[in-house]
């Protein structure tokens, strides 16, 4: 799906991944679960392109439903993956963390688990290689993403920020639709590490100039940092 001219999403308001296009290739944003690799091959050939012209992929975090089909990607294509460094021993499979859930509605929560059943959520596969990159980092890929640390949602969450299409994409730094209870709006994400960290990220992203605002799950927002910000301030005050 073309959101705006060189920035495109698969997947769905579930579990998403975004497409960075210019000239030069395509940057990779997060890499979903291992079944919407389909889906990104049907959106390459909608846009005229192919694995090959993917010069990178960059995971917002390290989490399994953003790895997916990363480790596919730089096995049979040599394609680099970067991840934060504090998120590397997850990304590798090497460390895990068990956050509390939070309110859980079934319904919710079935269609995440179904999807992710249907599209191979089980079989994603650990890196074995990543490139760990840092606070203010400006990536040789298309776009040229820069990386904004966002802790919170685990240490090695970050923001990537890509001008060339006006977007920050943000992870599971907050979401859109909570995928546990349906609730829909600027949200924290279910599942975070560590819920003063999240918080003080949710009041950095209003330093950071774009209109899209692109969520791991949820609806891509295109009402600016700082008014999403301005919500998550008055969702995390709620508690």
């Amino acid at each position: 799906m073309e959101l705006a001219p060189g920035l495109h999403r698969i997947g769905n308001d579930i579990i998403a991944v975004y497409l960075v296009e210019d000239d030069s290739g395509i940057t990779l944003i997060d890499a979903g679960i291992s079944g919407q690799y389909a889906d990104l091959e049907r959106e390459l050939a909608s846009m005229h392109r192919t694995v090959a012209d993917i010069r990178g992929v960059v995971l917002t975090h390290g989490d399994s439903d953003h790895i997916g089909f990363a480790e596919r990607l730089h096995r049979d294509h040599g394609i680099p993956v970067y991840v934060g460094e504090a998120d590397a021993a997850r990304a590798r499979g090497e460390e895990s963390t068990h956050p509390a859930w939070g309110k859980v509605r079934v319904g919710a929560m079935t269609s995440f688990l179904w999807y992710t059943l249907r599209k191979g959520g089980m079989r994603n596969t650990y890196l074995t290689e990543v490139v760990p990159v840092h606070d203010g980092d400006v990536l040789d890929l298309p776009g040229h993403p820069r990386i904004v640390a966002l802790p919170g949602h685990s240490a090695g969450s970050i923001a990537i920020v890509a001008p060339s299409v006006d977007a920050v994409f943000v992870g599971d730094a907050l979401t859109t639709r909570n995928v546990l209870t349906g609730q829909r709006g600027a949200l924290p994400a279910p599942f975070t590490d560590d819920q003063d960290a999240a918080r003080a990220s949710h009041a950095k992203l209003a330093s950071i100039d774009a209109t899209w605002v692109l969520p791991g799950h949820g609806t891509p927002w295109n009402r600016g940092t700082k008014e999403i910000a301005a919500e998550l301030a008055l969702s995390d005050a709620a508690g």
